[in-house]
């Protein structure tokens, strides 16, 4: 007798938004209860983000029907930073398969900071992971391409379509960018060396560097997110992106990584895959339900938005996002 396969008899769990009043209620009441904190700093390493007024502060939701919220800044577009990382790396798997992504790169949290040099050298063979500094530059030279034009093609369609528009790149920040990178560019070679380079490295890290400087707003980051959500179709274009799998790869990476090291403490207090840049900009993602995104500049220690962080927990709880919430199924009747 043939054994059913497990994708054949997998069930997934889904669920719903709540009503759209209800969703722009609980965003505005977040939005109200924390744009008075003025903890954190703006990064200041990159002189075009250091420009950025800390009083910014938006949030957006979108659920996996496609209805859309927002309230404040959720329109202010800013640069997506390391935001595009878990989309690069959901585009790279889909190109070349899970398996080989995670052979070449790595899939663990290296527990130290997005841009440590350290983590490839004390991970075994220059393995990282595809959300910190590292592992993105070698996964952008895993992008398909035999040119750094081409790459960058690839990459920026790819995170167009997951966006439901074509994404600009801001000129003036990438000119910033690419006058201070060397720190990446550093990266990059010392990657080489433990081969864990698949193009040259300075191409590949100014194909990275203008990923980086791509102009989103909190709600083209939520429909990003919501596209993960909704098992790589855009809930607005209808359009599949990527595969189902390829999602679930990308949400487990995003889980474990996607705060660097204050990753875990997200997850014990928000429950969601996460992804943060240093623009201000935090994505989660609630499987089958939507994608929610937060824009606060100012800046904790590890590099996460202090207002985006607070605003997200109180709404993973308050929209019934949490993934690893529960309560008791009432007792049958039967």
């Amino acid at each position: 007798m043939h054994e059913p396969t497990p994708e054949s008899t997998a069930q997934v769990s889904t669920g719903t938004m709540p009503g759209p009043e209800t969703v722009v209620e609980l965003i505005t009441q977040a939005h109200r209860s924390y744009a008075d904190v003025t903890d954190g700093s703006v990064a200041d390493y990159i002189p075009a983000l250091a420009v950025a007024s800390p009083d910014l502060f938006g949030i957006a939701a979108v659920g996996v029907n496609g209805r859309t919220a927002g309230v404040g800044d959720s329109e202010h577009a800013f640069t997506i930073q390391s935001v595009a990382k878990p989309f690069q790396f959901a585009l790279v798997c889909e190109a070349l398969g899970h398996r080989e992504v995670r052979e070449r790169i790595g899939v663990n949290a290296t527990g130290l900071p997005f841009d440590s040099v350290m983590a490839v050298e004390i991970a075994s063979d220059g393995l990282t992971n595809p959300m910190v500094n590292a592992g993105a530059i070698a996964t952008t030279s895993l992008a398909p391409g035999r040119t750094a034009e081409l790459k960058w093609r690839f990459l920026r369609d790819g995170l167009s379509r997951l966006a439901g528009r074509e994404l600009e790149v801001d000129e003036e920040a990438l000119a910033s960018e690419r006058a201070t990178n060397g720190r990446n560019e550093a990266m990059a070679r010392l990657l080489e060396g433990h081969g864990r380079m698949y193009f040259d490295p300075d191409e590949t890290t100014d194909v990275y560097t203008r990923q980086g400087a791509l102009l989103v707003t909190a709600s083209t980051l939520a429909l990003m997110g919501a596209t993960l959500a909704d098992g790589g179709v855009n809930p607005i274009t209808q359009r599949r992106v990527v595969s189902e799998d390829t999602c679930r790869r990308t949400l487990a990476l995003m889980l474990t990584a996607g705060l660097y090291e204050l990753s875990g403490d997200w997850l014990y207090e928000v429950g969601l895959p996460a992804k943060s840049g240093v623009s201000g900009g935090i994505i989660t993602v609630a499987p089958g339900k939507g994608g929610l995104a937060t824009f606060a500049p100012p800046l904790d220690a590890a590099g996460n938005s202090v207002r985006g962080q607070l605003a997200t927990k109180m709404l993973s709880r308050g929209l019934g996002l949490d993934l690893l919430a529960s309560s008791p199924v009432a007792e049958s009747t039967d």
